[in-house]
Order: structure tokens, then sequence, then C-alpha cells
């Protein structure tokens, strides 16, 4: 991604050609989704989507251990960095306050062949 492109990007003044909502999906419902959007949006020649999160469920944890918030927002770059998303995915970046800020990334995708 280009430096100028980046930049709007990250002002939000690039506007996602889709978008798809994970908040309040299961580990097991979103994995699925996400994998179909984001191949769907590539083969479609999209180039800028947003995939929203959400931030995740504050919690009074007073374990010794603290627990993580927000499984789909830690899950969701991870399962982008893994075939078959990784052929496909260039760029992942937290969105702007406008789009979701914390609880959703927008995903550069590379050009099709």
């Amino acid at each position: 991604m280009d430096n100028k492109s980046f930049g709007k990007m990250k002002k939000g003044k690039l506007k996602p050609e889709r978008r798809i909502d994970l908040h309040g999906m299961t580990l097991a419902q979103a994995h699925p989704e996400l994998i179909s959007f984001i191949l769907g949006s590539h083969a479609a020649g999209k180039r800028l989507v947003l995939v929203i999160t959400g931030k995740g469920r504050a919690r009074h944890d007073t374990g010794p251990m603290p627990a993580m918030r927000g499984l789909l927002r830690t899950q969701v770059p991870q399962w982008l960095s893994l075939p078959p998303l990784t052929s496909v995915v260039l760029q992942v970046t937290p969105a702007h306050i406008r789009h979701g800020g914390e609880g959703a990334y927008y995903i550069y995708l590379r050009r099709r062949n």
C-alpha cells in the first residue's frame, strides 16, 4: 500500500468497499464467515474491506492471570495470517474511530491476478 493511501486510510478518509460484522458471533461461527467474506471480496476485485469484531466485554477479573478481552478482536488478525487468507491479505490495520475504532479492522487485499 502506498504511503498516500495508507495516510488516508488511517485518517478514515478512504471508504471501505465492503464490510462484515462478526460482533456477537462465536469463534466457530465467525471463522468460516470471515474466510468466505475475504475470499469473496478478493474474487470481486475489492481492495479495502472492513471487519467489525466488537471491542469485547469488560470483565471484572480478580484472578492472578488477567483474562483476554475480546476473543474475536484477538483472533481475527491471527486468522488473516493463516492459509488460505494469507495469500490475499496485504495489510491489516485497526480502523479509524469513524469506522469502528478498536472494535474493527481495515483489511487491504492484494490485487487480483
